[in-house]
């Protein structure tokens, strides 16, 4: 089955999609984020394929997201670090932790918990308004249609 590619369309989310929309890159970029950086400790960490980790890895690179270093010659071997591109990727996926903590964790609660560096509390993200400050949420913009539109 061919994926289909967003990359063209006149979206931002789409364009996002086409990077990052198969199921197993958010969970490569999670892993990567946490210090799980090598092609074995991935596959055994995501029980995914080694065809699919390959693949995604790859994709990720060609993509800016993920970089890939070597780390061994004989036999030869990678890791894979973020690029700024990649870890601005992990702002979002700390957006979809705070709705996945509210909406999926259950009576459990919530299985990651995140320290702030700054302050050093137990904190989540919050969306802000980059000129007011103030809370925006999804309720509270109009969309408009940009330049690249």
């Amino acid at each position: 089955m061919q994926r289909t590619r967003f990359a063209d369309m006149a979206c931002s989310i789409a364009r996002t999609l086409d990077v990052i929309g198969e199921p197993w890159s958010p969970l490569i970029l999670r892993n990567v984020y946490v210090g799980i950086t090598r092609f074995e400790q991935l596959q055994q960490s995501l029980g995914i394929s080694r065809k699919v980790l390959s693949e995604r890895l790859n994709w990720l690179a060609h993509n800016g997201v993920l970089q890939r270093q070597k780390y061994s010659d004989r036999p030869p071997r990678h890791e894979y670090t973020l690029t700024t591109k990649g870890q601005e990727l992990c702002d979002l996926l700390l957006v979809m932790v705070r709705w996945g903590d509210r909406w999926t964790a259950g009576e459990s609660g919530p299985p990651v918990l995140y320290r702030h560096h700054a302050c050093g509390q137990i904190s989540h993200v919050e969306l802000r308004c980059s000129v007011c400050g103030r809370p925006m949420h999804a309720t509270d913009i109009d969309v408009l249609p940009g330049p690249g539109a």
